[in-house]
């Protein structure tokens, strides 16, 4: 029932921001991105078409990987599905599209997309007004560049690379990282370039370099693709700092404040120990902030755009962001990665939501 009220609420609500909104200066319709500034939101293109278009990896294990039967699964593939959950009551409600690192950014910008959940790191140039022109939501993922290699390599640090091989996808920070880290320490090395993952972990597997270097976790999820995980290993070594979250359009305040206010939303579900299975009985607590948090009182989410009980929705869907963390990447996972740096701040990490207020 819930689905069909938020819809029938959506539905006037977009009927009032056309009656008193200037025309579109751009397409509305999916086929172009608009700027926001004089035009509609991208949130009115995407209620309207009832589907949201994600850009994602595709080929990484625990966070955006999709299997032979075409099933998505991942830790950005479920804030992807957070988002619709929030925008169109219900989290299938998604079109993914597999972006290789040169031509997720134009995706965005040329309104192929809606939104990138697709590990990218959040940089000044990207971020600027003169660069890509994208806004960055709330990191759902802190993490560092790192080297895999061989274990019978020999290999224990970057210095071992001095005249050997390295392979890297290009259009990354990971590209640009590797070339100042080497730099500093005067290593001189041969950079073997790839436009997407595939090919890179491809050529590392047939032994075109000797190591291959990307995000930690990124590493560590394409380690257990290989034929022998155990034969390669992860070098103690952190080269940058990637924290990698969602991004949407520059110059769209609303549609940029709706994925940023579900992505704090995943996070301050777990600071409020609200779950998959107690999200309802919730809903009767005596706290009033998780009374405004979950919609019971106050209008957070028609102020956005959106349903008041749209973290509901989202809860249901897909948990809060430890459960998210730990089924796709965490010990619930094959891939058994430690919370680390994405604990709450609660908890000595640096996951924190401003206050739903």
């Amino acid at each position: 029932m819930r689905k069909w009220r938020f819809l029938l609420a959506a539905s006037l609500s977009v009927a009032a921001l056309t009656a008193c909104s200037p025309a579109p200066s751009g397409s509305a319709d999916g086929s172009g991105g608009t700027t926001g500034g004089s035009g509609a939101s991208r949130l009115d293109t995407i209620i309207s078409r009832g589907t949201l278009i994600c850009g994602v990896e595709g080929s990484i294990p625990g966070f955006s990987f999709v299997d032979s039967t075409g099933e998505y699964s991942g830790l950005d593939v479920d804030v992807c599905r957070a988002v619709a959950a929030a925008v169109l009551g219900d989290p299938d409600q998604v079109e993914y599209r597999n972006l290789d690192s040169t031509e997720r950014f134009t995706a965005v910008v040329g309104g192929e997309v809606d939104m990138l959940s697709r590990n990218t790191t959040w940089t000044a140039s990207r971020d600027a007004a003169g660069g890509n022109g994208l806004e960055f939501a709330p990191t759902t993922f802190f993490d560092g560049q790192g080297m895999m290699v061989r274990a019978d390599s020999g290999i224990t640090d970057l210095s071992g690379f001095e005249g050997q091989s390295i392979c890297v996808e290009t259009g990354t920070t990971t590209e640009l990282n590797l070339a100042d880290r080497m730099r500093e320490l005067g290593v001189q090395y041969d950079e073997v370039k790839f436009q997407d993952s595939d090919a890179t972990y491809a050529a590392y597997a047939e032994g075109r370099c000797e190591g291959v270097t990307s995000d930690r976790s990124q590493l560590a999820a394409r380690r257990t693709t290989l034929p022998d995980p155990d034969a390669h290993i992860l070098l103690d070594v952190v080269m940058s700092k990637e924290p990698l979250g969602p991004v949407t359009i520059n110059n769209d305040s609303q549609w940029y404040d709706v994925v940023k206010w579900v992505t704090f939303g995943l996070i301050q579900a777990e600071e409020f120990e609200i779950t998959q299975a107690n999200v309802q009985q919730q809903l009767n607590s005596d706290n009033p902030e998780i009374q405004r948090f979950l919609g019971a009182e106050g209008d957070l989410g028609t102020q956005l755009g959106l349903s008041n009980d749209f973290m509901v929705s989202v809860i249901e869907a897909v948990g809060n962001y430890g459960e998210i963390f730990d089924r796709n990447v965490g010990e619930g996972s094959e891939l058994g990665l430690e919370r680390g740096q994405n604990e709450l701040w609660t908890q000595g990490g640096l996951m924190y939501s401003p206050p739903f207020r």
